[in-house]
């Protein structure tokens, strides 16, 4: 099962990638609380149950509901992705015969294993739905600049390696390339959802600042159940 024992090693790969930034990266449960809208999440009681399992701000604690969720807010869709470009670039380089015949194998994976390229395209629409101009503006909310920009250069250096990687295995030029419904779907109802974003930066600046307008609170509230039907993704 050759293919399998690509696979097994790609997972092992990310996996690490993905702990190295959630769990090894210091600061960044700091990063993510203040990055995304995960403590309005909490606090405006939106979902039926409270956001943490018990009263903690420890991200093993917290729900995979509200994690999966606040990173779709702020269009980074990151628990959907990140850690693959990383994979798939460590194991090109692990690949004993060079890096395009490692390409050709995941290519050739891509043509012929349905779960393979389900994968793919799963990981194809997260990347389409997700929008790194809009993120950066979200990142703005931390206020350690130093943090933010370590970790949101992270995340963009591994968002911009797993869309190129992605594409070249799919060989194809852009996103969604096999999907033109969905790809005229998002871009008619992108226009609409992207100015609710920049809304909720807006408003998330001034409720933590300690502005008290029930408005605010209400505003929230709205940009987030807007941006959820937008992205048709609850988390």
């Amino acid at each position: 099962r050759p293919y399998h024992a690509v696979l097994d090693r790609l997972s092992q790969l990310a996996f690490s990638a993905y702990r190295g930034l959630v769990y090894e990266t210091p600061g960044f449960t700091t990063y993510f609380r203040e990055s995304t809208p995960v403590s309005e999440i909490a606090n405006l009681n939106i979902g039926s149950r409270p956001a943490s399992r018990k009263k903690s701000e420890a991200i093993e604690d917290l729900r995979a509901i509200p994690w999966v969720f606040s990173w779709a807010q702020c269009r980074l869709m990151l628990p959907g992705w990140y850690g693959f470009g990383s994979a798939v670039e460590a194991w090109l380089g692990e690949h004993p015969e060079g890096r395009e015949a490692g390409l050709a194998t995941l290519r050739k994976m891509y043509r012929n294993w349905p779960f393979f390229r389900t994968l793919l395209s799963n990981m194809d629409m997260v990347l389409a739905k997700s929008d790194i101009a809009i993120a950066s503006r979200y990142a703005e909310l931390v206020i350690d600049a130093e943090l933010r920009a370590a970790i949101f250069g992270r995340i963009k250096a591994e968002w911009e390696r797993t869309r190129e990687l992605l594409l070249a295995i799919e060989e194809q030029a852009e996103l969604l390339a096999d999907n033109p419904l969905l790809k005229r779907s998002i871009r008619n109802r992108f226009p609409y959802m992207d100015p609710l974003n920049h809304l909720q930066v807006e408003l998330l600046h001034r409720h933590r600042a300690g502005e008290t307008d029930e408005r605010i609170r209400r505003g929230i509230h709205l940009t987030i159940n807007g941006v959820a039907a937008g992205l048709r993704n609850s988390g």
